[in-house]
């Protein structure tokens, strides 16, 4: 796939060079993984059998549980499979496929928590005209524009890779294929390259963030002149989609808005986007949000009363 490529596989670093701190890693990422899958799984089912699915806040919630699910199932599986491996090894093709899926699922999850962002401005800035302009296909247009744009982000991170010459060495300081520990190891010039990963990832993040800061300056514009009661409600819908944004945006914008280098740090911070973000989204959006926790107890509660009076 590449040209002048004299590497056929990766060795990845991985986290930790302990490995008793490499079990331990292990013990804690399979609890974090299970929980990921279970918290989303939970909260996709009970909206998806619930009247919740009909509105557009809970709407995009499913597919950002989805895109959660998605995202880190392309690196945790992998980092875990490596923490028990003697040589944590993947090879080229899967390291390409690795670093598409990888942008793909993030930047569809960017694309949907800015797509949420308007659809709470719309709910508290236009309440009037709600129902008018967050219809079902305004939606599913905005879910297929997301998609779109996580499509064409990943290709143009995966075209920029494919076209690069690795000659040795072939150690990767991270514990997944990105796209600044490859360019690192490049015998190729990238420094063109790492100005086109900046204005394709770390800009497109930085518009949306700054997207995002827009939607919630309109807001606290508008409930200014509510009464504390009304302000409070208003602020409480949108409470749970702030703290995910940090959760998510603040690592990534640290780590590809600035120029095309590593700093060990990073290994960390990714942990925030692809395990300790998905992990704790369906907790967020829980404990904060009475419609969620009423749908859970409904739809739950309904499926052991039907288990309890099945003849079976």
């Amino acid at each position: 796939m590449g040209r002048n490529n004299n590497v056929t596989v990766f060795i990845l670093l991985g986290l930790f060079q302990n490995k008793n701190s490499e079990t331990l890693c292990f013990v804690l990422f399979l609890f974090c993984y299970t929980a990921i899958w279970v918290g989303n799984l939970l909260v996709m089912i009970s909206i998806t059998c619930s009247q919740l699915i009909e509105q557009p806040m809970y709407f995009f919630l499913n597919y950002l549980s989805l895109s959660d699910l998605c995202c880190t199932s392309t690196v945790t599986p992998k980092l875990m499979a490596d923490l028990l491996a003697e040589r944590k090894v993947i090879s080229y093709n899967n390291c390409m496929i690795q670093l598409f899926t990888t942008h793909f699922f993030g930047a569809i999850e960017i694309f949907i928590l800015t797509g949420m962002a308007y659809d709470r401005y719309v709910a508290i800035c236009k309440p009037l005209h709600y129902r008018v302009v967050m219809t079902r296909r305004k939606c599913n247009t905005i879910v297929a524009a997301c998609c779109t744009g996580g499509f064409i982000h990943s290709a143009s991170h995966f075209l920029l890779t494919i076209f690069l010459s690795f000659c040795g060495p072939n150690e990767i300081d991270h514990y997944f294929c990105d796209i600044y520990p490859l360019l690192k190891l490049s015998c190729s010039n990238t420094r063109i390259i790492g100005v086109l990963v900046i204005a394709t990832s770390g800009l497109s993040g930085l518009v949306s963030f700054v997207t995002l800061l827009l939607s919630y300056f309109f807001i606290l514009y508008t409930i200014r002149a509510y009464s504390a009661e009304s302000r409070r409600r208003a602020l409480s819908t949108c409470s749970s989609h702030v703290t995910v944004v940090v959760l998510f945006f603040a690592p990534a914008l640290f780590i590809y808005i600035r120029p095309a280098t590593t700093f060990p740090e990073d290994k960390v911070l990714a942990l925030f986007y692809t395990i300790i973000a998905p992990m704790f989204n369906p907790l967020i959006y829980t404990l904060r949000n009475m419609e969620m926790q009423n749908a859970l107890r409904k739809v739950w509660c309904r499926q052991v009363i039907l288990k309890g009076n099945s003849p079976f």
